[in-house]
């Protein structure tokens, strides 16, 4: 599949930093997200992080208090590691 403007996608957040306890206060998640451009420019983060730059897309992403904006968003579809996005799994 390809990705392209306006299709439905998810969006894996980062969660935050894991305290000396073992726990967090958010775990990553995966959120809704829309696609609002595609070839988007990769933001540095991504490129260190996950060294790639294929199919980098512009999410606004749907998250329970509110929404946020993010651009070279790159696809993640196996380890679907913070920060990137994959295709929702189906559910039956």
């Amino acid at each position: 599949m390809k990705p392209s403007v306006g299709r439905v996608v998810h969006y894996v957040s980062y969660g935050t930093p894991v305290l000396p306890d073992g726990s967090q206060a958010f775990t990553s998640e995966c959120r809704a997200a829309i696609v609002t451009e595609v070839g988007a420019l990769i933001g540095t983060h991504a490129t260190i992080e996950h060294g790639s730059d294929e199919k980098a897309l512009g999410l606004c992403v749907l998250n329970p208090a509110g929404m946020f904006f993010n651009q070279g968003v790159i696809e993640d579809q196996d380890q679907k590691r913070g920060g990137t996005w994959h295709w929702p799994e189906r559910v039956e």
